[in-house]
């Protein structure tokens, strides 16, 4: 089967989908590949964003519409698919806000990915969180979400994926869920990060080299106050606003957390720490040198976005786009592994660094949550 045609849910502005349709497998003389279906997320811009990067020819293809009224069937009529991928609101899990888990508005939107597994019975899926999901409500919430995955019928192989280590210049943990259906009778392995060790990563390479353009989209420099830029010029790179020496007139008022991120400067000898989507003063990333936050741009090349990826959208839309994002890079490569499996081509490989275990007694207690209605129809 040389491609695989696939659909989107929760689809963002196109990372998962710009690594899939890079991900290129060759075997004698076929070639194996990831093909665009549809694809469907409730925010405008993120959409039009989608649009325009991964399927300007078909821009009928993408449903801009919340997933709870949303009709399977609809998505069916657009295009037939055999391999799905779905990166799931991640904002109750996250470690970076309140928690709510699986009683907060996002958590259970995953029943809406399960159900579309046993509507379409796609041949493999991809899904994607973040890491925080391995500890949301006890522990138990990852293990409910794989639990029903593998009663819709698919194996599956979870993992940490630590994305610096696979070529992505940014410290980036995701949890990734490759699921592949049990008729197939074939196993998929984990990607070895071997064939990227020694490579530079250091956002420094990665926001100089080359130089953006001037005429780069998504570039506008944020205006900093006088007192961001005087708070500034004593925070050193790899420092933020809590372990830099400064006058006490400069100090955050914070009670509680201090949030490691906030006013801190990159080291331009690293990956960048973590591109948020959100959050408030201080959170926006900052250069090593200049006394500024990135500029939008400058965060999608650490997510590995090339530079003629357009984001459509107000400035503080398009950084949330960003921060939400797969890196492009990333998901190519585990989309490549996906390939090469089903091609049957040999490649380095490392053991799940994840398991699932849940009791019936926990299945049940967390279950109780379910959507009244789901788009089957």
């Amino acid at each position: 089967m040389p491609n695989f045609i696939i659909g989107e849910l929760f689809c963002g502005p196109g990372g998962l989908a710009l690594g899939a349709k890079r991900a290129l497998v060759r075997k004698g003389g076929s070639s194996h590949r990831i093909l665009h279906g549809w694809a469907t997320d409730y925010d405008r811009d993120t959409c039009y964003s989608y649009r325009s990067n991964i399927c300007p020819e078909r821009p009928g293809s993408v449903i801009c519409a919340d997933i709870r009224k949303i009709k399977f069937q609809t998505l069916a009529r657009i295009s037939k698919i055999n391999a799905l991928a779905f990166g799931f609101p991640c904002n109750d899990f996250s470690i970076v806000g309140r928690q709510r888990g699986m009683d907060g508005v996002y958590g259970p939107l995953y029943h809406y990915a399960v159900e579309a597994l046993k509507f379409f019975k796609p041949i493999w899926f991809l899904a994607e969180n973040v890491n925080g999901l391995r500890n949301s409500d006890d522990g138990r919430a990852f293990g409910i979400i794989c639990s029903e995955m593998a009663e819709a019928g698919y194996a599956l192989y979870p993992n940490l994926y630590k994305f610096e280590q696979y070529g992505v210049p940014q410290s980036r943990h995701r949890i990734i869920i490759v699921g592949i259906r049990k008729d197939q009778d074939i196993s998929f392995a984990i990607p070895s990060t071997r064939p990227y060790l020694g490579l530079n990563v250091s956002c420094r390479k990665a926001l100089e080299e080359p130089p953006i353009s001037s005429r780069a989209h998504n570039n506008e420099q944020t205006k900093q106050s006088p007192q961001v830029i005087r708070r500034l010029n004593y925070i050193k790179p790899g420092e933020n606003a809590f372990t830099a020496q400064m006058p006490e007139d400069l100090r955050l008022k914070v009670l509680g957390a201090k949030i490691s991120q906030i006013y801190k400067r990159l080291d331009p000898d690293k990956p960048a720490y973590t591109i948020t989507g959100s959050g408030g003063g201080g959170t926006h990333v900052y250069h090593w040198r200049e006394n500024r936050a990135l500029t939008n741009r400058e965060r999608a090349r650490l997510q590995t976005f090339p530079d003629n990826f357009y984001f459509c959208g107000s400035k503080e839309s398009v950084r949330k786009q960003i921060g939400m994002a797969v890196p492009p890079r990333g998901a190519k490569i585990i989309f490549e592994a996906i390939l090469k499996t089903f091609a049957h081509i040999s490649y380095e490989s490392v053991p799940c660094n994840m398991t699932v275990n849940i009791s019936k007694d926990s299945l049940r207690m967390l279950r109780k949550s379910r959507p009244e209605q789901l788009a089957l129809g």
